[in-house]
C-alpha cells in the first residue's frame, strides 16, 4: 500500500470514528488518535525519510490535506454536539412561571437573645457598658480574686469543670469584673453577659451550660441605696412599671452585705397564683456590696472606692418573661416552640 492509499484509509477511518462518537470525550480521543503526537498522521510524517526526495512535497501536501479534512470534520461534529447539549439543557431547565414560588422560611431571634437584648438596652440606657471575657478561665480569676478560698464548696469538682488544677470552665461571669477592676480604669459601670458552666444534671430548671448577666459599679461613695435604686428601676423596665422589689439578706463570698432580690409577680400583681406558687413574689437575682477584700485583690483601694455587684440568670429572665415552664425547651431547637417568639 502506497502512502496515498494509506492517507485515504486514515481519512475514511477517522470519519467513521468521528461519526460514531457518542460524546465530546470520545471525540477528543479520536483527535488524539489521528492528530496527536503519537497519532497516525504523525507516524506518516515520520516515515517521510523513506520517500524519494522529489516526491516529498507532494506527499507532504497530501498529509496536510488529510489533517485539515479531519480537523474540519472534528470541529463540525463538535459544534453539532455542543448545540445538541445546549438544547437539551435548555429543555430540561425550562422554568414554568405558573408554578407557585418556593416558600422562604424566615428565621428570627432566639428567646434568650431577645431577653439579653432587652436587658442590655436597659443598662446601656443607665450608662453601663457591655464587657465580655473568656469562657475558659484561670482558677485565680474564677475563684481566688472573688474571695472564694481553696476549701470553698463551690470549688468542688461536683460543681466545676476543671481542665487542670489552674484552669476551669468559668462557673460565673464575675471573672470579667475582676479583670476589668485590675485595669484600674475607674469609675466602672458595666454588665458582663456570657455562657457559664456547672456540673449540674439536666432538668427543667438546671443545665450544665447556661448564661448569666453580671453587673458591677465601682466609684466613690457608692452605697447599698444605689444598688437598690438600680435594681428597682431594672425590674420596672423589664417586668412593668407596677413591679415592686424585695431584698432578703443572703450570703455570697464576694459581696458584703449580700441580698437576694424578689420581684412582685407580674402575672397576678402580687395576689398569689400558680406562677409565683401563691406567694406573690418571684426570686430573680442575687446582689450585694463588693467585698473590700475583693477590691483589694483586684487593685482597687477599698478606702477610696466602694461598689456593688449583681448577677441574674439569662434563662431565668426568659423563663419568667415568656412564661416557659421547662428550661430544656430553650436548647432543644424545636421549631414549633421557637416559632412562638
Amino acid at each position: 500500500m502506497n502512502i496515498k492509499e494509506k492517507l485515504q484509509e486514515i481519512r475514511e477511518e477517522a470519519e467513521k470514528r468521528i461519526q460514531s462518537s457518542e460524546g465530546l470525550e470520545q471525540l477528543n480521543e479520536v483527535r488524539v488518535a489521528y492528530l496527536g503526537k503519537k497519532g497516525q498522521l504523525t507516524a506518516v510524517l515520520k516515515g517521510m525519510k523513506e520517500v524519494a526526495p522529489e516526491e516529498r512535497p507532494v506527499v507532504g501536501q497530501l498529509v496536510n490535506d488529510a489533517r485539515v479534512h479531519i480537523e474540519e470534520f472534528l470541529e463540525e461534529t463538535k459544534s453539532r454536539m455542543e448545540q445538541a447539549l445546549q438544547e437539551k439543557r435548555l429543555k430540561e431547565e425550562v422554568i414554568d412561571v405558573t408554578l407557585p414560588a418556593a416558600k422562604m422560611e424566615t428565621g428570627h431571634r432566639h428567646p434568650n437573645t431577645i431577653a439579653l437584648e432587652e436587658v442590655q438596652r436597659i443598662f446601656i440606657g443607665m450608662g453601663y457598658e457591655v464587657v465580655e471575657g473568656p469562657e475558659i478561665e484561670y482558677d485565680l480569676y474564677n475563684f481566688t480574686k472573688l474571695n472564694i478560698p481553696e476549701d470553698h464548696p463551690a470549688k468542688d469538682e461536683q460543681d466545676t469543670f476543671y481542665i487542670n488544677k489552674d484552669i476551669v470552665l468559668r462557673t460565673q461571669t464575675s471573672p470579667v469584673q475582676a479583670r476589668v477592676m485590675e485595669k484600674g480604669e475607674l469609675p466602672i459601670r458595666m454588665i458582663a453577659p456570657g455562657r457559664v458552666f456547672r456540673s449540674d444534671e439536666v432538668d427543667a430548671t438546671h443545665s450544665p451550660s447556661f448564661h448569666q448577666i453580671e453587673g458591677l459599679v465601682i466609684d466613690k461613695n457608692i452605697t447599698f441605696a444605689d444598688l437598690k435604686g438600680t435594681l428597682e428601676e431594672f425590674a420596672r423596665q423589664l417586668f412593668g412599671p407596677e413591679t415592686k422589689t424585695k431584698f432578703r439578706p443572703h450570703h455570697f463570698p464576694f459581696t458584703e452585705p449580700s441580698a437576694e432580690v424578689d420581684v412582685s409577680c407580674f402575672k397576678c400583681k402580687g395576689a398569689g397564683c400558680r406562677f409565683c406558687k401563691g406567694s406573690g413574689w418571684i426570686e430573680i437575682l442575687g446582689c450585694g456590696m463588693v467585698h473590700p477584700h475583693v477590691l483589694e485583690m483586684c487593685g482597687v483601694d477599698p478606702e477610696k472606692y466602694t461598689g456593688f455587684a449583681f448577677g441574674v440568670g439569662l434563662e431565668r429572665i426568659a423563663l419568667l418573661k415568656y412564661e416557659i415552664d421547662d428550661m430544656r425547651l430553650l436548647y432543644e431547637n424545636d421549631i414549633r416552640f421557637l416559632k412562638q417568639f
